[in-house]
């Protein structure tokens, strides 16, 4: 794909699952909240709810921002891709597919968004950029030849 493409639609992908995964996690924050996060999860069957729950709220409030901003890009969206693989496990599976039946429908695309930031990195337009250029194979060759 050309970079003059791939860097913009990084760009938007990077944006619109960390804008949502900020708002699922300010929705439990300003909800439920930190004490209540954990009876919610309890509720929905979810193991360790006390530590899951808060837990995930803090991956999706903090990754969200990390996603945004592409700064930790590939942690921020692996541990989203953690939490949308749980949900959909614990929570949604039985459900089925359709998101209006309480189903994974929306879970495994955010899933999938994650998971293609996870291989492709976060693209030129984002924080992460000047550090993976001074990482970057043809960085290295440059500075061993010269």
């Amino acid at each position: 794909m050309n970079r003059v493409l791939l860097d913009p639609a990084l760009l938007v992908l990077r944006a619109v699952l960390g804008v949502t995964m900020f708002l699922h996690g300010w929705q439990k924050l300003t909800g439920p909240g930190l004490e209540g996060v954990g009876g919610m999860f309890d509720q929905m069957g979810v193991p360790l709810a006390q530590v899951a729950g808060p837990a995930t709220m803090l991956v999706e409030l903090v990754g969200g921002v990390l996603l945004v901003l592409g700064l930790a890009t590939r942690v921020a969206a692996a541990a989203v891709l953690v939490v949308s693989v749980g949900a959909i496990v614990i929570v949604h599976w039985s459900a089925g597919f359709y998101a209006a039946d309480g189903g994974y429908e929306l879970v495994l695309v955010l899933a999938a968004m994650a998971l293609t930031l996870v291989l492709t990195g976060p693209g030129a337009w984002s924080l992460d950029a000047p550090f993976a250029r001074r990482r970057s194979p043809e960085r290295a060759r440059e500075m061993v030849s010269a």
